[in-house]
């Protein structure tokens, strides 16, 4: 990837990193066409497509939106934990429970390229005290 392609995926890395929350990809828009004003969608698509190759973001597949790694380890799968009352979002790596996933699966003959594990729910911040008990 050139210089241009490389200043845009740092762009887009930058606006997930500062957001408060996912972000979906015509926010990612609104946000590059401050200084890029003719920026088009695919071209944020093409990125975030790159970025997501590389293990730097996900894609949260529930709310089509993105949200940068938040693990130092490169190149895994995650399982990623949203609070439906507040909104925020953890990642979790379990690569015993991929693993296992992917042996359960493959026990039919079905061949798994990539995992995506969202679960939905209510984080600690928001659960009433006593449920967490």
């Amino acid at each position: 990837m050139g210089k241009r392609g490389e200043a845009l995926q740092a762009e887009v890395l930058d606006a997930l990193r500062s957001a408060d929350g996912p972000l979906s990809a015509y926010d990612i828009l609104a946000e590059l066409r401050s200084t890029t004003p003719k920026m088009a969608p695919t071209t944020v698509y093409r990125v975030l497509a790159a970025l997501t190759e590389k293990s730097l973001i996900h894609r949260l597949e529930s709310l089509n939106a993105y949200i940068p790694c938040q693990c130092e380890e490169a190149g895994h799968e995650a399982i990623i934990s949203i609070c439906d009352d507040c909104g925020s979002v953890e990642e979790t790596v379990a690569p015993e429970l991929l693993a296992t996933m992917a042996e359960a699966i493959g026990s039919k003959g079905f061949s798994a390229k990539r995992h995506v594990v969202e679960v939905h729910g209510t984080c600690a911040d928001c659960s009433p005290e006593d449920a967490t008990q």
